[in-house]
């Protein structure tokens, strides 16, 4: 028997998702709104002849790749992956990245803009006792998840670092993902740091960690917190956008559970 959770957020225009300038836009156009654009393609039909007098129900949607939960490419991060290499867009992530053995790392206690560092992930595994191996995608539970849609959101949450992203990639990671709205710490936290010390390499640290190694993270997971540690697969195959830098996904943990 196999059960199947949602990870996804819906993808929702009216709330705060994502920074000024960056949200989505969604029209919805109802079955009376579109009976004109049906009946266009059969010459002489009225609207007595549409069952009901209706259309069909569509949405103009203008959003970013990076709207709503999906899935961030390598090109992403920089021009360049694993030390030089071309960086591939969306459309050439390797499909068996996007689907194996899921671990959820607690960091609901961190405050906002807290950077998750390499001792906290091996820390995290001790307690539930987990052994990273290659190919498994590790899904990160923040304080942000229960603020998605809030004013807060943005700035929720904490943040993985370059050494905590590349402790995971050294080991064989090559998705990983966040309930936050960026895989970084907030930039809000991140720019208060910088404008004390001025040092540039905590600018989007963790993103670009994939100059070095090439992966992908899913960011605007959600349900999180009604998943355990382990027992899970998790699948994030994203949308084929040709050469983009990310594409939506519908994220799921999977479980295979024995009938009784």
């Amino acid at each position: 028997m196999r059960r199947i959770v949602d990870l996804s957020v819906s993808l929702q225009a009216g709330i705060p998702s994502d920074p000024p300038g960056h949200l989505p836009e969604i029209d919805y156009l109802d079955h009376e709104h579109t009976r004109g654009d049906l009946l266009q393609f059969f010459p002489g039909a009225a609207v007595g002849d549409l069952p009901d007098g209706e259309g069909w129900a569509i949405e103009r949607v203008r959003v970013s790749t990076h709207n709503g939960t999906h899935l961030d490419a390598p090109y992403h991060y920089a021009s360049t992956m694993n030390g030089g290499q071309r960086a591939i867009t969306i459309d050439e992530v390797p499909l068996d990245w996007c689907f194996g053995r899921g671990v959820k790392l607690d960091f609901r206690h961190f405050g906002d803009g807290y950077v998750v560092t390499a001792d906290d992930i091996d820390r995290e595994l001790d307690r539930i006792g987990f052994t990273l191996a290659p190919l498994d995608i590790v899904v990160v539970n923040t304080r942000a998840g229960d603020r998605y849609g809030n004013d807060d959101y943005v700035n929720s949450g904490c943040g993985m670092g370059r050494e905590a992203t590349l402790h995971l990639l050294r080991q064989g990671v090559r998705v990983t993902g966040t309930d936050a709205w960026s895989w970084d710490a907030p930039f809000v936290h991140t720019a208060r740091r910088y404008a004390e010390n001025h040092d540039a390499d905590i600018i989007w640290e963790g993103h670009r960690a994939g100059r070095e190694i090439g992966y992908c993270h899913i960011e605007k997971l959600g349900n999180l917190d009604s998943i355990p540690s382990s027992g899970f697969q998790v699948a994030c195959f994203p949308v084929k956008i040709h050469r983009a830098s990310a594409g939506w996904t519908r994220a799921v943990a999977i479980f295979d559970e024995e009938q009784e």
